[in-house]
């Protein structure tokens, strides 16, 4: 499969033999006393090529939901499964473990550190180049890293066992290594490769580097820089997945029930955008025009856990990760592209209990984006089982405590096959580019044609409407449509956590969760420090004190 494909995929057996796994009690995880000796390792080009697979293990995966879950996009009810549970309740403490974790830190430093040993034996053009890829993995680990914590220890080699004092650095300092790397990795990177060995599909491109390097100016407010990025990626030649046809299940969904269609033009206009947005994340259309970055998985060995996590519980799944009110809410009406008008919680109760017809009206008319990414009550999904319409069963064994299930990410095709997922878990992808353009290049100087383009791109795609030039003439305006479009586009897919942030906007949507009978699922206490997790206590008791804890905990 590897070599049919010409996709490199993440060798966690190789990983764990060559960068061993430090103690999980050991500061900032400390390299073990048993590495690889680099006398025996490091010796040809077949080695270096197989570390640095070994490293792309440590690119994030499904586990990039549960950002999500700690956002007003969805409700994640499992305490045990992510810090997402505790720390979206407000209730949260410094034993809170989250994201702190410099394994994958670890790994790069070691790679980078050892891999010149094999410059006699290998061409210096292909070293440099896995170098690069090795330090954009570091760079998004920092990322991720800096967003959750704000000041984090800035480590660029492998630590001793004694090093223990290792302070947090500022959180500029730290962004401006991230940016100073992307940029240069990004020189470095092809914009495409012709695969097969070492040249693989679905390994770090110049367009990954640009595009990190957008999503990072941006979540810093560098608004001109962020533009500049994502217009540079812009300029590599990604368009928006998209799909002609639909299969024989899919097109036994009955839609008919739920929008009002203008002719028959108009429901293709529908159903193709709805296939072409859920379609992006199934394995069939894998390595397809939109994918800048994905996590590659091995068929049959190195599943993702999405169909468990997203799935309710009479489907196998664990609802582990399910829509909020506040998501659905937030797709606009089809035919019109207008903001829908929110039912209330009391009227959606009382017509929920009694069975009344109106209960299904709010799921009528929306964004294709919606029958995409929620399952509600009397949706259907033929090409997960025939005949299948979805009903939620209060109170169930793993069923979701809102009302709803999220059915974007979820592939029907291992569903229907009983088998593990093993699609590929996308990382960054062109939309999310349009997206920073967008939103950047409108901060900068305010609407343009070219802003208006990036977005009707996306909405084109999805079926909607042109953005309304007149309705969203001004730049606040426009903030505020970029920012819903933004929401409704990416959802589930890791970006919500920062935006909320980043945007302020916090305080005001991190509120109390409800399901469709206005019963409470998830209290919900905003205060400030929660604009950062805290540090865990264990790591500054075993920094002697040398780590200071982030404000308020």
């Amino acid at each position: 499969m590897m070599n049919t494909r010409s996709s490199i995929y993440i060798l966690t057996a190789l990983s764990s033999i060559l960068l061993f796994q430090a103690c999980s009690k050991d500061f900032l995880e400390r390299p073990p006393l048993d590495q690889v000796s680099q006398e025996t390792f490091w010796q040809s080009e077949n080695d270096v090529y197989q570390a640095v697979n070994g490293v792309y293990n440590q690119l994030p995966a499904d586990a990039i939901i549960y950002d999500d879950g700690a956002s007003d996009n969805a409700h994640a009810q499992y305490t045990w499964e992510s810090f997402a549970t505790e720390f979206s309740s407000g209730n949260v403490t410094t034993a809170l473990s989250g994201s702190w974790n410099f394994e994958d830190i670890r790994r790069c430093n070691y790679f980078l550190e050892n891999a010149d040993l094999a410059a006699p034996v290998m061409d210096e053009t292909l070293l440099n180049r896995f170098k690069a890829e090795v330090g954009f993995i570091r760079a998004f680990a920092y990322l991720r890293l800096m967003n959750k914590y704000g000041d984090v220890p800035l480590i660029t080699e492998t630590l001793e066992l004694d090093d223990v004092n290792v302070p947090r650095n500022p959180r500029a300092e730290v962004f401006q290594f991230i940016v100073d790397e992307l940029r240069a990795i990004a020189d470095i990177l092809p914009e495409t490769y012709a695969g097969g060995r070492p040249n693989e599909k679905g390994r770090i491109t110049k367009g990954a580097a640009l595009a990190l390097l957008a999503r990072a100016n941006l979540y810093e407010g560098q608004w001109q820089e962020a533009a500049d990025a994502a217009q540079e990626v812009m300029g590599l030649g990604y368009t928006l997945f998209s799909v002609s046809s639909e299969s024989a299940p899919n097109q036994r969904d009955d839609y008919s029930n739920w929008v009002d269609f203008n002719g028959t033009d108009d429901e293709q206009n529908f159903r193709l955008a709805l296939r072409s947005y859920e379609g992006l994340f199934h394995q069939v259309n894998e390595d397809n025009s939109e994918i800048i970055l994905d996590r590659q998985q091995i068929p049959q060995v190195d599943a993702n856990f999405l169909n468990t996590y997203l799935l309710p519980g009479n489907m196998g799944g664990w609802s582990s990760v399910t829509p909020t009110q506040n998501l659905v809410d937030a797709y606009d009406n089809y035919q019109t592209g207008d903001p829908i008008t929110p039912v209330s919680r009391e009227d959606r109760a009382a017509w929920y209990s009694s069975n009344d017809p109106r209960f299904a009206d709010e799921y009528k008319n929306r964004d294709p984006r919606f029958y995409a990414t929620i399952m509600f009550n009397g949706s259907p999904w033929n090409a997960l089982s025939n005949g299948f319409t979805y009903t939620w069963t209060p109170g169930a064994s793993n069923m979701t405590q809102t009302g709803y299930n999220f059915r974007k990410l979820v592939d029907p095709r291992f569903y229907t096959e009983q088998i593990d997922n093993h699609a590929n878990v996308i990382l960054i992808r062109y939309a999310e580019v349009l997206l920073t353009y967008a939103e950047a290049k409108n901060e900068v100087s305010g609407p343009d044609a070219s802003i208006y383009d990036a977005l009707d791109q996306i909405r084109e795609r999805a079926g909607m409407p042109a953005v309304d030039r007149h309705t969203y003439a001004s730049q606040a305006s426009l903030r505020e449509f970029i920012r819903k479009e933004r929401r409704v586009e990416l959802a589930l897919e890791g970006q919500r956590f920062m935006d909320i942030r980043r945007w302020q906007i916090a305080p005001d949507v991190m509120t109390n969760v409800y399901d469709v009978r206005n019963t409470l699922a998830q209290a919900r206490n905003w205060t400030d420090k929660l604009y950062l997790l805290p540090v865990p206590q264990s790591q500054i008791d075993l920094s002697q004190g040398t780590l200071v804890q982030n404000a308020g905990y």
